[in-house]
């Protein structure tokens, strides 16, 4: 049984958050664990409050889990705080720093840097920001959509060479192995950059985007993110696990449905 792990706030509506997550590797095959970072207030239109929860318990949940269960992937979303986002890098600093006698290579780790809701609610202290950073030397992958992507780099990400700038600044500054920013925050087609070390400097890949249309969707970035670590954990190559993500994610965007009075939610096949 392949399992991923799943670090994020909650979303009472399913239609993001950890819950997103769970029912993201429900679809794909893979076992979902989750540790809460936060608690949320919120409908379908908007956040209407932040809870984070008490950063000794979101350190206590991770290394109780981690000494049983060790997932073939991780994924990281939301953290809310500071001090919930250092609790996070104490959890996981032994999984990525395992005893000498643990000749096991640590597991991947899929990144969404959140920083806001798409209402515009803040879901990371700016402070926590550094951080989020030094997690990031981990990772396998950072998706950032371009208003993430701006804020970590403090680059201009309006056009496409700019977003391809970022994407090259966080791998290259950070340490993670890769970048995915994403392109839907942009005029016209939305397509994401997927930035790569080559062995010999960075590679940038325009991956082909579509607008779909049908009014606003919750929760892509998370659902993204959570169906690329599930791949990851199956054991596909970081290219595939993200092509056939956005694959899933574009058809479960054209099956989302409406059930309350604000955004969509994505329906998974």
């Amino acid at each position: 049984m392949r399992t991923a792990l799943s670090i994020a706030g909650s979303d009472p509506t399913g239609g993001a958050g950890l819950q997103l997550d769970l029912q993201v590797f429900r679809a794909l095959g893979v076992h979902g664990a989750g540790v809460v970072t936060a608690l949320t207030v919120q409908d379908t239109a908007r956040v209407h409050r932040v809870l984070p929860a008490f950063p000794n318990v979101v350190l206590e949940q991770l290394r109780t889990l981690l000494r049983d269960l060790r997932p073939d992937a991780v994924k990281l979303g939301m953290l809310a705080t500071d001090d919930v986002a250092r609790s996070v890098e104490l959890g996981l600093a032994e999984l990525f720093a395992p005893p000498p006698d643990d000749a096991r290579p640590a597991p991947p780790l899929v990144v969404d840097p959140v920083l806001a809701a798409s209402d515009g609610t803040p879901l990371l202290e700016r402070r926590a920001r550094g951080t989020l950073v030094r997690i990031l030397a981990h990772a396998t992958l950072v998706t950032p959509n371009l208003p993430e992507a701006a804020a970590l780099t403090e680059l201009d990400v309006s056009s496409e060479a700019g977003a391809a700038a970022a994407g090259r600044r966080l791998v290259e500054e950070t340490g993670v192995a890769a970048a995915l920013v994403k392109g839907g925050h942009r005029e016209g087609p939305p397509h994401d950059l997927f930035v790569t070390r080559d062995g010999v400097g960075l590679h940038v890949e325009r991956l082909e985007g579509e607008r779909i249309g049908g009014g606003r969707v919750h929760g892509t970035g998370c659902a993204l993110a959570s169906a690329i670590a599930a791949g990851l954990a199956q054991g596909r190559s970081l290219r595939d696990a993200v092509l056939a993500a956005r694959a899933f994610l574009r058809e479960a965007i054209r099956r989302a449905e409406a059930p309350g009075r604000g955004a969509r939610l994505l329906v998974f096949p």
